[in-house]
């Protein structure tokens, strides 16, 4: 039997502002804090785990990027 996947959750504009909001406040947060962002913006717990843990793989790509493009062009010390 294959296993039925959860359907993708869309998350308004608004949403994704006060997700984004919490995000840059704390980059993990605890199950309390999980709950009490989900009550706000209106989705499941779980939901909210899973948009953190993408969000933070997001975060860590860009990091390596930037950290990559700053080696390829060191500031200039002139």
């Amino acid at each position: 039997l294959p296993i039925k996947k959860k359907p993708r959750t869309f998350y308004s504009t608004e949403q994704l502002e006060e997700l984004e909001k919490m995000f840059q406040e704390d980059h993990y947060p605890d199950n309390e804090k999980r709950k009490n962002i989900a009550a706000v913006v209106g989705v499941t717990p779980q939901r909210i785990l899973v948009w953190f843990q993408n969000r933070r793989a997001k975060w860590r790509k860009l990091e390596k990027l930037s950290m990559k493009s700053n080696r390829k062009y060191p500031a200039s010390s002139a």
